[in-house]
C-alpha cells in the first residue's frame, strides 16, 4: 500500500510537470499592467499637491457648448489654476481635450458629474486629470482607487465624507451646501482630520477664503463665479473679474502665494 502512494504522487508530480505554465504576456493579460487608464503613483500625489498649492476650483456648467471654452478662459484669466467641466454642459468632453491640448500642465484640468465607470474612462480619454460626483457611487470610487485616479465624491453628512475617504477617495466633495457653512467645515474637519474637505454649493466670492480659513482643503466655485446671466449675456469680462475677486480675497488671507 505504501509503495502504491509512493507511486500516485510520483506520477501526479510527472503530470505536473508535462502542463505548460501560463507564459509571462498572458499573465500580464490578468493584471492591470496593461490597463491604459492606470495611473502613475506620483501623478495621483501631483494632483492632491496642486489642489493643496491653489485652493480654489473653478467649476463650470453652461446651457451651451459654445459657452463653454470662453467662459472657462474668462476664469483662468482671473487666475484660476485648477479647472472642472462638468458632464453636464453640452460638448463638455471635446471642451476638455481642448483645454488640455491649449494649456497642457499650466492648468489642472478634471472632470465633474461623473456617475458611472463608463463616465470616468470617457473622460480620462477626453485627457481628464481627476474626476468629481456629485454623490458618493461606491464602485466609482473603488474603480478610480484601484487606477490612481484622484476622485471626488459628493458628500453632504460627516458619515458620507468619513465613507468616501474610507473607500479610497483623497478628497470629499462637499455637496449641495450645508447648514453652518464654514463653521461646519471647522468643525468635522477638526474632529476627522483626515479628511480633506471640498466645499463647493454655498461657496461664494466672499467667502471662499473663510472656508479655507475654518479647515476645508480646497473650494469649488460654481455660479457665484459664473453667473448664468453673464453667461448668457457672452460677459467674460464680468468672469474674468469674479475670478480675480476670489483667487485676490484667497490671496489677500495668507492662503495662497
Amino acid at each position: 500500500m505504501a509503495l502504491s502512494r509512493t507511486w500516485m504522487k510520483t506520477l501526479a508530480r510527472s503530470a505536473g510537470a508535462s502542463t505548460p505554465s501560463m507564459s509571462v504576456a498572458a499573465r500580464s493579460q490578468h493584471t492591470m499592467a496593461n490597463d491604459k487608464y492606470m495611473q502613475t503613483p506620483e501623478h495621483y500625489q501631483y494632483v492632491l499637491d496642486k489642489f493643496t498649492e491653489h485652493k480654489a476650483c473653478a467649476v463650470l456648467r453652461t446651457p451651451t457648448a459654445s459657452a463653454a471654452p470662453k467662459a472657462m478662459q474668462a476664469a483662468v484669466d482671473g487666475g484660476f489654476k485648477l479647472i472642472e467641466f462638468t458632464l453636464t454642459t453640452p460638448g463638455c468632453l471635446d471642451t476638455l481635450a481642448d483645454f488640455r491640448a491649449q494649456h497642457g500642465n499650466n492648468l489642472l484640468t478634471g472632470c465633474g458629474t461623473v456617475m458611472d465607470i463608463e463616465d470616468c474612462k470617457a473622460a480620462m480619454d477626453a485627457g481628464s486629470e481627476f474626476l468629481v460626483a456629485p454623490c458618493l457611487v461606491p464602485e466609482v470610487v473603488t474603480w478610480c482607487r484601484m487606477h490612481n485616479i484622484p476622485i471626488f465624491p459628493g458628500c453632504q453628512t460627516p458619515s458620507e465624507a468619513y465613507a468616501a475617504y474610507k473607500a479610497g477617495a483623497p478628497v470629499q466633495k462637499i455637496f449641495p451646501g450645508v447648514a453652518g457653512g464654514p463653521m461646519w467645515v471647522k468643525a468635522v474637519s477638526a474632529a476627522m482630520p483626515m479628511l480633506r474637505l471640498n466645499p463647493t454649493s454655498g461657496v461664494d466670492l466672499d467667502n471662499a477664503a473663510e472656508f479655507l480659513q475654518n479647515g476645508a482643503n480646497s473650494v469649488g466655485l460654481v455660479a457665484p463665479l459664473f453667473p448664468p446671466g453673464a453667461i448668457a449675456d457672452e460677459d467674460w469680462d464680468q468672469v474674468q473679474a469674479n475670478a480675480a475677486k476670489v483667487i485676490g480675497s484667497i490671496r489677500d488671507a495668507g492662503i495662497i502665494a
